[in-house]
Formats: structure tokens, sequence, C-alpha cells
């Protein structure tokens, strides 16, 4: 009940209280209110108390206020805009009044529009929103210019020690406290150095004030979509950056601490100083931060006597020494950052600041002349701890943890720094017995003194792959890590011949040939699982078809004719039937090159890359010769994809690294990730017919008492590589053997011939490859129990009962020498070829080749009466192979 409409409370005494309501009398009832009451008691001359002056006052005042509390009331209550039914006094008055609600300090949505209008913001809400956050940005600027406090390069000189260890848990090195730097004063850094560095990265340095807006930006908007945030771009932040390397997350509270500690350092720090602090921390590669440890790992002289070309250099490195290293960092990047590529970005970033230097007044013309090559550097290992394989194992780890750094978290910034315990998955025993067995080989046979021009430069590289994990148990890099910088285990650029052959055969048992009776897209659906049993023909020079029966031919229109290994035919006269088992015994290219043309390229290439190859190291997948290797995977990858067909098509990524600690705890650990690469009744077929390369084919040298042995041998064109891949069921191990010239000044190095070298008419996969492997293979397994590959069960149909293509006389080419289509810019004229006698020994029996000189060779045959090879966009030049690595174990893009 509304307040006025309350009786109002009955006086303590009589009198005229009583007096007045008796004259009203009952039947009068309340009287109107007078104009302007409120409807309070006062305003109906009640009071309280004994109606005296001061009483009545009293009362009334108490009464207004009452009044004002109801009215208060009202306010809050949305009553219809008739106002109370019955109220004389209508629309606004009493009950039906709308009064105004309270102001709301944000008038959002706003109460004085309708509609869409409601939601659209008054420019003075928009101006006191933008002049609040400029505000609050200021506050906070000036907090955090306020607690953070000036970087000091001193105490982040110390690096620790990454401890590795073997497999055993024993310790093989502890390294990487090497990477502390030496601080010198800015009188003992050149000149030339410091201009370099102004002249490349920040050439108004001096001017100013040590941030870079764009660049901030910039890094800011990389971070918002998931990126990296870049550097600071100038050099004040670059050295507030390398100071805080106790903290270098990629987040934004960093990054907003960086821009805080740069604008500090600006403005209260001499640019001499920063300069100095830059230069002294900035990290230049070969594990050197500063400027001093950086003349020392690439020149071996002090900062102070370094020449502007030095200076030059050094500045480039600072962009990334992996790649602007001319000794190249293969470990990390076996595709980008080769010798030959890293040198020739160095030379380019140096002459470019040299350029710059001049352009800015910082150096002399006449002076900057004298610069035009890259500075003569030094052996880029000098820890004597990393001698040996030991520096290989190190960088294979390190490769494996920095390459892997989502899954590992640690990054090359984080592993310079140290204070990891690395356990690897290297054997000690492994490692020491293949550096045995490769020293016993060169030892006896390989005599440079005697021989200088077939036995120099002579190169081995092996690899030792468990098939039930995928750990590394074993490599052999080379002669020496503080010597030779190249691991031949994990990157070589050495095609892999005859090796290869096994995917083609494991590509036609999974999904076998097309039809040659149907279209390109029926037949992808219509094929036959081939048989091991099936018929192809050996005829050497054979002329290639595709699956359908039509000649291949290549952009040029020029056809391909296969040859063979001694340029013989194999199988029986006058068709040279040959089953694939045979073929695959006795390595007979034109077999392999017609089955992988009826099975289909990209089904070839599939099965390799299925079994562990990375894609990046398959070249030529278009044409013919791809089947017979001319690919060059690394040793590491083909040991893991024949440890493929060993654990009956179970595939595991090789890796070499089994845990990481420090101080924080467990780091890392590995987890096996298992796929099914092939069915195990198509990986231990193929295993069939590789035990019978052992046994009585190509591959005799590498038998082992005992033991079961499956194997491949491989030869290339111009007798530039050899290899010898095989297993048993516990351990898969590859071994490769090359000419390359090595000279880390030649940056046309190259694969040179082995004709002649160790003494040998000519170098096969059965010869010295597979005596290493033999050798090293008897040591690692002994004590290991006998374990039999599994028996195969039957698998695919005989396919050709007549050989496919069925040599034609227009097929079968006369063996007098037609002239050939003129070469490509790649080719190199043709050799003699090795008489068939040639291609046998009496000790390690006869061996294939992927191809020979006259033809159909492991780079598509040149010489002799073939076809003109793929061009060089599409494979490589026989003279040098592809010289990237490609086939690194962790380097470049994965496949």
């Amino acid at each position: 009940m509304s307040e006025h409409r309350r009786k109002p409370p009955q006086p303590q005494e009589g009198g005229r209280a009583a007096a007045r309501r008796g004259q009203s009398g009952p039947s009068s009832g309340r009287r109107a209110a007078p104009r302007g009451a409120t409807g309070s008691p006062s305003d109906y001359g009640l009071g309280y108390g004994s109606g005296d002056e001061e009483e009545s006052y009293g009362s009334r005042a108490e009464a207004r206020r009452a009044s004002q509390r109801s009215s208060g009331g009202r306010r809050r209550t949305a009553e219809p805009a008739g106002g109370r039914r019955g109220d004389p006094s209508g629309p606004g008055r009493g009950r039906g009044r709308s009064a105004p609600g309270r102001k709301r300090l944000i008038d959002y949505p706003r109460s004085e529009k309708d509609g869409w209008q409601r939601w659209v913001p008054s420019w003075k809400l928009v101006t006191g929103l933008f002049v609040g956050f400029v505000g609050s940005l200021v506050a906070v600027a000036g907090i955090g210019y306020a607690v953070v406090g000036i970087p000091k390069v001193a105490d982040t000189a110390e690096a620790e020690n990454n401890v590795y260890y073997w497999k055993d848990g024993s310790q093989m090195v502890a390294t990487g406290g090497e990477t502390n730097r030496q601080i010198i004063g800015l009188s003992q850094i050149p000149e030339e150095m410091r201009w370099a560095v102004i002249s490349q990265e920040n050439k108004t340095f001096y001017d100013d004030n040590g941030i870079d807006p764009k660049g901030i930006a910039r890094a800011v908007f990389n971070m918002a979509r998931g990126g990296q945030t870049q550097g600071g771009s100038t050099i004040t932040q670059q050295y507030v950056k390398n100071a805080m390397l106790n903290d270098q997350s990629q987040t934004i509270s960093r990054k907003f601490k960086e821009i805080m500690v740069s604008v500090k350092v600006g403005a209260e720090v001499d640019k001499n100083v920063i300069m100095a602090g830059y230069l002294n921390s900035a990290y230049y590669g070969r594990g050197a931060y500063g400027i001093q440890a950086a003349a020392r790992a690439y020149f071996d002289k002090d900062a102070i006597k370094l020449d502007p070309g030095e200076c030059a250099f050094l500045a480039a490195t600072l962009k990334g020494a992996t790649y602007y290293d001319p000794a190249g960092a293969t470990s990390i990047d076996s595709i980008n950052a080769t010798p030959e590529k890293n040198s020739k970005r160095a030379l380019l970033q140096m002459q470019d600041t040299l350029d710059k230097m001049v352009e800015y007044g910082h150096l002399d013309a006449s002076v900057r002349a004298k610069y035009t090559s890259l500075p003569k550097w030094k052996n880029p290992r000098s820890n004597t701890d990393l001698k040996g394989q030991v520096g290989y194992l190190v960088d294979l780890a390190n490769s494996y943890l920095v390459t892997n750094s989502k899954t590992t978290g640690i990054t090359q910034n984080q592993l310079q720094q140290g204070g990891y315990s690395i356990y690897t998955t290297f054997d000690k025993k492994k490692v020491t017995e293949l550096e045995a067995a490769v020293k016993k080989v060169q030892k006896a046979k390989i005599k440079p003194d005697q021989r200088p021009k077939t036995d120099t430069h002579v190169q081995f590289g092996g690899a030792s792959v468990e098939p039930d994990t995928g750990a590394i148990r074993a490599i052999y890099g080379g002669e020496d890590a503080t010597k030779h910088f190249t691991d031949n285990a994990d990157q070589t650029g050495a095609q892999v011949g005859s090796t290869f052959k096994p995917f083609v055969l494991a590509a036609a048992m999974t999904w076998g040939v097309r039809d040659p009776d149907l279209g390109s897209s029926q037949a992808q659906d219509e094929r036959t699982i081939v048989s091991p049993d099936s018929l192809f023909s050996g005829q050497n020079k054979l002329k290639i078809r595709n699956y359908d029966g039509t000649i291949w031919k290549n952009e040029k229109g020029e056809e391909w004719l296969q040859t063979n290994d001694g340029n013989v035919s194999a199988g029986s006269a006058p068709k040279f039937k040959i089953d694939l088992r045979e073929a695959m015994r006795e390595s007979v290219n034109s077999a392999f090159v017609q089955l992988g043309m009826d099975v289909g390229l990209d089904k070839v290439k599939e099965a390799a890359v299925s079994a562990g190859l990375r894609e990046n190291s398959l070249t030529g997948t278009g044409f013919p010769s791809f089947s017979i290797g001319i690919s060059d995977p690394s040793a590491i990858r083909m040991a893991g994809a024949y440890a493929t067909f060993a654990s009956s098509g179970k595939q595991r990524d090789p890796y070499s690294v089994e845990k990481v600690t420090s101080e924080k705890g467990q780091i890392f650990t590995h987890e096996t990730q298992t796929k099914q690469a092939y069915t195990s009744k198509v990986a231990d077929n193929v295993t069939d017919v590789l035990k019978t390369v052992v046994d009585k084919g190509t591959g005799t040298a590498a038998q082992l008492p005992g033991r079961e042995v499956a194997g491949k041998t491989g030869t290339t064109d111009g007798n530039k590589s050899a290899w010898f891949v095989g297993y048993t069921p516990q351990l898969s191990t590859a071994v490769t053997m090359f000419r390359y010239d090595d000279d880390e000044t030649n940056k046309n190095r190259t694969f040179l011939e082995m004709y002649g070298t160790g003494g040998e008419a000519k170098i096969h996969g059965a010869s010295f490859p597979a005596q290493i492997w033999h050798d090293y293979m008897a040591e690692a397994l002994e004590g290991t129990p006998v374990k039999d590959f599994p028996e195969p069960e039957p698998i695919g149909e005989v396919v050709n009962e007549e050989p496919s293509p069925t040599p034609t006389p227009a097929d079968i080419e006369s063996e007098e020498p037609e002239p050939s289509p003129t070469p490509t810019a790649t080719e190199s004229e043709p050799e003699p070829s090795p008489s068939p006698t040639d291609t046998c020994n009496t000790f390690f029996g006869c061996d294939d080749t992927g191809g020979t000189d006259t033809g159909g060779t492991d780079t598509g045959g040149t010489g002799g009466d073939t076809t003109p090879t793929p061009t060089a966009t599409d494979t490589s030049d026989t003279s040098r192979g592809n010289g990237n690595g490609n086939g690194g174990l962790f380097g470049g893009p994965a496949g």
C-alpha cells in the first residue's frame, strides 16, 4: 500500500487529534487533497505530539522525508502511463509517473536511442575509451621502463658442457663448454668490424633510439599468427636479446620486456658500449660466441688482427652460421647447408657488405678492391675430444635434437648453452668394430702413395640400424671428424645403384602390374600382383616400353635402350626369359627397368618412401632409370629402409637419442612410432628373394656361416660408387664406397671413377663394401642368438609367360655401335666399357651395376648405343652426383 494511503499513526494523547477526527465524522471520508499535496500525513494537517508550532514543524519535515522515500520507490517501479486507477491526478501523477532512471557511468547501449542506434557508441564514449587506452599503455610502459634493468653481457658468458652417453650409459664425451666467449674491449675490435656490422645491419645505429617500430610490429604480427617473433632489427635490440639468453621464449611478455630493456639501453648506455657488447655476445657459428672466439675459430688469430675482408665475412655469419659457414653444416641441413652452397652465400654476403661500407663512406674503394674472394679459413673442429668417430656421433645426436625441436623441446641456441645429459643409441662396441672393418680394407687395399691416380680421395661410409626399434647402433662417418667434415653415414650424394631394386619388387608385390589392354584410368584399378617367379626380358639393350606396350620416349622423342652390366644379356636365348628372383640374384637391369614401367614409377617411389627413404633424396622419378638407383639416400636411410624388410614390413624411423635430462629433470624421451609399410607377406617375400643374392648371387662375399643373411649389391655408372646393404633379423647395415674430391677450397668437387682403385679393375658392391659389411657384422653379432627369417607365404601370380615385352628383331639391337643422338649438355663422352671378364674376380665373385657406361645406366645411360640421359634438372650429373646430400637422416624437409 502507498505511503499516502497508509493510516497515520495515532497520537499518544487525545485532544486535538481526537476532536479533529470527530469533526470529520464517519461519513465524510477523507477530504480531497489540496493543490500540491503529496499524500503525506502532514499534507492533511496531521501531526504528531501535542499540536503546538514546534511539534507541527517536526511532523511536517518527517512527513516530507517519508514522501520523498515513497517517491523514490515509485520511480524505481515501472507503472502504466495512466497512473493509478481512480487517481484524479491523471497521467504523470502518483504511481503512474514515469520518472527518469539514474544516470549511468557509461551509457552503452545508449538509453535515449532506439533500435540499432542504441548500439552505436557516441563520440564521447569512443574518445574516452581511446584516451583511457593510451593512458594505460603509457602507464604500463612507464612501469616497465622503471622495473627493467640494463643487462650485462658478462653475466651470460658461461656455457655449460653437454655430456653425451653411450647406449650402455657410460660417458662418451663432455663437450659444449668450449663455446665460452672471451670478452674484449672496443679498442681490441677492428674499426672495420664495427662498420661492417653497421653497414649491413643498422646503418642508423649511432642516430636511432635503439628500437625499430616496424620490426616490433612485424614480430608481434608473426607471434599472433603462431610464427617466430624474429630478432630485433636494430643492433641495440640484438644486443639486448643476446644478453637475455636465459629467457629465449617466443612470447609477447618476453618481447615486451626486450623492448623495454632496449629503450632503456638506448637511452642510458653509450653507443660504443652497446656495439662492443653486441660483438662480444653474438653467435658466429662453430661454437664461437663473441668476435674474439670467432676470429680464433675461423682464422686462428686475435680479433684485432682481422682484415676488412675477414671482418665482412664474419659479419655475414651473423645472419646464421648454419648457412654461411663455408665448411657447411650438413648435420643440421644436408640440402641447403652444403659447403658449396654456404660458400656461395657467404661470398655474396661478404661482397655486399664491403660494397655498402664503401657506399656509406666507411671503407676506401681501393682497399675494398683487394677482397674479392672468401678469406682462407681453418679447420672448423678444433676440439680433440671429437676426433675419430665421436665428432660424427655428437653431430648426429645434436642434429636429431634440433631438427625435431618441436618434439624434443631443444633449440639450437639452447643446445649451445649446454647443461644437458644426452643419452644416445650408439653402441660403443659396434662403432669400434665398424671403424675397424673399414680400416682393415683401407690398410690392405687402398694405397694412395703407390697409386695416386686411382687410390686418392677414397671414402667409405656406413650405418647400422636395429630393425625392432629404429635405433642407430653404429656409423662410420669418415676417417676423422676433425679432418673430414662431411658425415659419410648421413649424407654423401653417392647414387645407390642396384640396391634400389628391392623397392621395385616390393611395389610389384604390393600394387601389381597394370593390364596393358585397359585404358590408363581403368588400368590403375585392374592390376595383377606379381610373383617372384614372373618372367621378364633380360635382353641387353632392351627397348623400354610403357605398360601399354608403346615405346617410351623422352621429351625429345628419343627412345630408351637399357643395358646390363658388361653389355651381356641374361636368361635363355633367344628370348632371354628370366624370372624376377634370378634377375635380382644376378642384378639384371633390363628386367627391373621394365618391371618399374609396368608397375608405374609413382608406385615405385611410394614403395621407397614407405620403407623409410626421404622423398627429397629420390631423383629422376619420371625416367625409366629411376628403378635402378639414380637416387642418393644416405647410408643411415638405406639401412633403415632395409630394416623394414627385416621386420616384416614394419617401418620405424632411424633415431640417435634415447633421452635427454638437465637440472630441471627429464627433458625428452624417445617414443618409437611404428608404421606398417608393407604387409608381412610382401616384406617376407622380398627378404626371401634377397637371401638368394647372398646365398648364390652377387653378394656371396657377405655370407655369415650359420646365419641367414639377405642383401643387395649396387654399383653405379662410371664406377663412381659401390654399395652393399644387407640384414639379419636383428641388425641392418649399409656400407658405401666412393671417390670424392674433398678439397674444401674446390668449389666444383666431383665424384671420381674407381677403375683401378685398390688394384681392382672395377669396384663393385660385392667387393670392398661387402667385405667390410661381412667383417663388421661377424663381430657385431657375436654372442647374439641365431634367428631365422619368417617363412614367406605364397604371393601373386606368374605374369608374362612370355617375356614382357617379348623382344622382336626390331627391338634387339645389333651389337655394332650405332650413332647415338647428340648428347645433352650434362653428358660426358662415352668411355670404354670393361669386358665381361672385367666384371668378375676370383675373390669377390661377379657383381652387378645399376647400369653401365654403354647406356641405361644409373643416370639414365649415355654412352655407347643408348639414348641420352634425362636433363640435368631431372637427374644427377653423372660426373658429379647430386652433391647435395639429399639423403641425410635429419637434414632438410621430411619425406
